[in-house]
């Protein structure tokens, strides 16, 4: 039996996901090749509809990319991104008020979602063991005769969109699969068609609606800032970002829940910031220069696939990213929850005690690993945030009730107390989870700090 560093991997996607997977898998397998459905330079990706709009990089996810990627946020600001502090550069609106700007030492750099991706590429292609193969479709998983292992996947061309089968084109061998082909993963289907039965999936309907332009502004315009985000409430529930990003230009994009969308004509689009809890945004826009018509981007629910609770799955095949769980896109998660499952996805890998290829089949240990590390923290979080607008239909226990009472009264106090915004931002930075703003001392701080406010 051969060992792993003569083994070959298979990532299926190149998005964020599938990069930092192909990262990992590199120093453990001797061949990792990335296959992608479209032109991975192309930035407009048919498989990547949101990638025109406003990307954060939240401070877990970006300190994860310089651990993999050791200097990778330098080169992106020769580039031209714009280095921040979250709390120092990154303007905070919550109901209508800032919360209070410090120096937290959380660094991040503000782009667009094609340029940041670009150099992750650009790093993931420069490592011996990586190959990039654009334009590939995946027809359809390969399985050992038995169906209890994958051992590779059938090619056709970009777009084909195949069943399944084995006539899906040329066979690519693999000692291990990871998919990360994001929401629109066809896994379910293959594992279904080979006999492992249907994953089941959790869905919280949020219904929303993104227009995002690009616009030149004046950089004073900002007030010193290099990202402006006001966040929907349920008390206003319209929400907006403004970043600027390489290139001298800026990014806006407009959002709203349950179906309260942004219109994308140019009148619309600026009514509607100005509709937000607080101006900012809209002042920028009066002073900026149009650049791009606006784009629409809708996003119905929330999606979690339950492979944990599989009582059959193959060998030689692992789901990561969007794949496993799609969360609602307004909290900017999605690339900073990418890079944390790829981190558990090298945890799997280093201390499951194999050495040798085709003792991957533990896949058990991996969506446990994966599960409590990650996707429970992180989706618990964004399903109680979501919960807080009455209109999303989910159940509200007695506990969830308190917990939202209790984050609220903190992201209120934390616009009057420093402290307390580095809290909250650390929870925003999938640094720490929610719980922690739960604590008896910052619930005391809270309460001394929101009895100084007006009756």
């Amino acid at each position: 039996m051969k060992s792993r560093a003569e083994g070959h991997a298979v990532v299926l996607g190149a998005g964020p996901a599938g990069l930092f997977a192909a990262r990992v898998l590199a120093d453990v397998y001797g061949r990792v090749t990335v296959v992608e459905r479209d032109d991975p330079a192309d930035e407009q990706r048919r498989g990547v509809p949101q990638s025109g709009h406003a990307h954060d990089f939240l401070a877990r996810g970006y300190q994860i990319a310089e651990e993999l990627f050791p200097g990778v946020g330098g080169e992106m600001v020769a580039g031209g991104a714009h280095p921040a502090d979250i709390a120092r550069d990154v303007r905070w609106v919550i109901g209508g008020h800032p919360l209070v700007k410090s120096e937290s030492g959380l660094s991040t750099v503000i782009s667009s979602r094609p340029f940041r991706e670009r150099h992750l590429r650009a790093r993931a292609e420069a490592l011996p063991q990586v190959t990039l193969l654009g334009g590939r479709d995946v027809a359809g998983l390969s399985f050992t005769g038995d169906g209890s292992v994958v051992d590779g996947v059938f090619l056709g061309p970009g777009g084909s969109g195949g069943s399944g089968g084995s006539d899906g084109g040329e066979k690519l061998a693999a000692d291990l699969v990871v998919d990360a082909t994001g929401r629109g993963s066809r896994t379910p289907v293959w594992l279904e068609e080979h006999g492992h039965g249907r994953v089941e999936e959790e869905k919280l309907r949020v219904d929303v609606g993104y227009a995002t332009r690009f616009v030149r502004a004046p950089a004073d315009a900002f007030g010193g800032d290099v990202c402006i985000n006001i966040v929907a409430t349920p008390d206003s529930p319209r929400g907006g970002s403004c970043q600027r990003v390489e290139g001298d230009r800026a990014v806006v994009t407009l959002y709203g829940v349950l179906g309260d969308h942004p219109p994308t004509d140019a009148e619309g689009f600026n009514a509607f910031a100005k509709s937000l809890a607080a101006p900012d945004i809209y002042e920028i826009l009066q002073a900026a220069e149009p650049l791009t018509e606006a784009r629409r981007y809708r996003f119905p629910a929330s999606l979690r696939r339950r492979y944990e609770r599989m009582d059959s799955f193959p060998g030689g095949l692992l789901p990561i990213g969007d794949a496993v769980c799609s969360l609602n896109p307004r909290y900017g998660q999605g690339m900073a929850f990418a890079a944390m499952q790829a981190m558990a996805l090298r945890e799997h890998l280093r201390q499951d005690g194999q050495e040798r290829v085709g003792q991957e089949s533990d896949a058990a240990a991996y969506f446990r690993r994966l599960t409590e590390q990650v996707v429970d923290p992180v989706w618990t979080m964004t399903q109680l945030s979501d919960l807080s607008f009455p209109g999303v239909q989910g159940e509200r226990t007695p506990e969830t009730l308190q917990a939202l009472e209790l984050v609220g009264r903190t992201q209120i106090a934390a616009t009057l107390d420093g402290p307390l915004t580095l809290s909250c931002l650390r929870v925003f930075g999938l640094l720490d989870p929610p719980t922690v703003l739960m604590d008896p001392a910052i619930q005391e701080r809270v309460q001394e700090t929101l009895s100084r406010l007006p009756a």
